[in-house]
């Protein structure tokens, strides 16, 4: 059996982060489309759910992600508005 080295948290967050912010303006992102992206990149045994659950988490609370509600809920950048 071989065994496949398992993605960090750190490392999936990062990899969500690009992901959205290639998105932005032009797709909005679900949590669930993070996840299965992540998982199609590194396999299951990579990256599981409860990994890129922790990665969403980490990409929240830090402000570099945030939840929007529009009919659904979606991850996007935050607005820059008002940062310059």
């Amino acid at each position: 059996m071989t065994e496949t080295a398992a993605v960090s948290v750190e490392t999936l967050a990062e990899e969500m982060y690009q992901l959205v912010a290639e998105c932005a303006g032009k797709k909005n992102l679900k949590a669930v489309d993070l996840t299965k992206e992540m998982i199609a990149r590194h396999g299951d045994a990579a990256c599981g759910k409860d990994d890129c659950k922790k990665a969403i988490r980490i990409l929240i609370d830090s402000g570099r992600c945030i939840y929007s509600y529009l009919g659904g809920s979606y991850i996007q950048l935050p607005s820059k508005e008002g940062t310059e």
